[in-house]
């Protein structure tokens, strides 16, 4: 891969004679910057679905053909050197517009004239149909692709254009999101395992999950984070957040094997039934809202669209 030339301009070569040095493919180039955002060999290994062999290999054939090193590695952390920093901010735009033009040629091949890809932090996707629905009846011809996006990876997936809207839960409080209409607001429920010794009751308060640990978000926003899972209770007791997860699958394991509590929005109760999970209504807590939240920069026809049409429809009534 060549960095810079001599006069200062972002060369990327993805073929060419030995005379210019190895080539680099995209694969490559996607494992630097997917490792330039995890900083973590095995998190991107898992997340390419590569060997982490694989990425280190990757890793030192670019350190080789640039000259410098893009890390700096010791046993316990991954940092961008600043040649790193320099050549993530200049192959981020560059990637971002190669995987849309890619798109763009691939669907106008199949007569489709658009895709919105909207990311679900919460699982009722079902519950919303008729948002979808009315979206696709305005746009018959244009893809709307729905996938689950984990909650420590949700604003970063819509700063890399992985989803053009995403669904969340309030509020969202950041310079760069434009915060949309609000679809649904759930009550909360609190999962344990049958044998939790919260299992019995009725229904829970936050002062009793307080004397629990709860699976704390890995990253995130705080303001974000507390909407979600408060630091203290009504009476100023301390919620344990500890261990830390990235997804809501790790949250539901650990909460299976009774070494954590876990809130949820009321949906989770009809869409994650499960034989190792009970869940228990909170009293004490007003319903969580989700809304529509894009990209100002991003902001499309077709994201406008959909924010219409939930506008149109208005937010589901709630429903625990």
């Amino acid at each position: 891969m060549n960095a810079r030339n001599n006069d200062g301009i972002l060369k990327i070569t993805f073929s060419g004679s030995e005379r210019n040095g190895p080539d680099v493919e995209l694969r490559d180039i996607e494992i630097f910057l997917t490792l330039a955002e995890e900083l973590h060999f095995g998190r991107t290994a898992a997340r390419l679905r590569l060997s982490p062999a694989r990425v280190t290999q990757a890793i030192q054939k670019q350190e080789r053909h640039i000259g410098a090193p893009l890390f700096e590695r010791t046993s316990r952390t991954v940092r961008l050197t600043p040649v790193g920093r320099q050549l993530r901010d200049d192959l981020l735009p560059l990637h971002a517009g190669l995987r849309d033009g890619v798109r763009r040629a691939r669907l106008a091949a199949q007569g489709v004239t658009g895709t919105l890809h909207v990311g679900m932090l919460p699982v009722n996707a079902h519950d919303l149909r008729p948002y979808w629905d009315a979206f696709r009846a305005r746009h018959p011809q244009c893809r709307l692709r729905i996938q689950r996006t984990q909650f420590s990876d949700a604003f970063p997936a819509l700063r890399r254009r992985d989803v053009d809207v995403l669904v969340a839960w309030l509020p969202v409080d950041e310079p760069d999101l434009t915060v949309g209409p609000v679809l649904f607001a759930d009550p909360r429920v609190l999962a344990v395992s049958p044998g939790h010794p919260l299992a019995g009751r009725g229904a829970v308060s936050l002062e009793m999950i307080a004397d629990f640990p709860h699976p704390g978000a890995e990253t995130g926003p705080d303001y974000w984070i507390d909407a979600y899972l408060p630091r203290r209770t009504p009476r100023g007791r301390l919620i344990e957040r500890s261990p830390l997860v990235r997804d809501t699958e790790e949250a539901i394991t650990l909460t299976s094997m009774a070494e954590t509590v876990t809130l949820f929005p009321a949906h989770m109760a009809r869409y994650w039934v499960r034989p190792d999970i009970t869940y228990l209504p909170v009293t004490d807590m007003g319903p969580l809202p989700y809304a529509l939240v894009w990209l100002s920069e991003n902001e499309s026809r077709l994201v406008r669209s959909l924010a219409e049409a939930v506008t149109d429809i208005g937010p589901l009534p709630e429903a625990g």
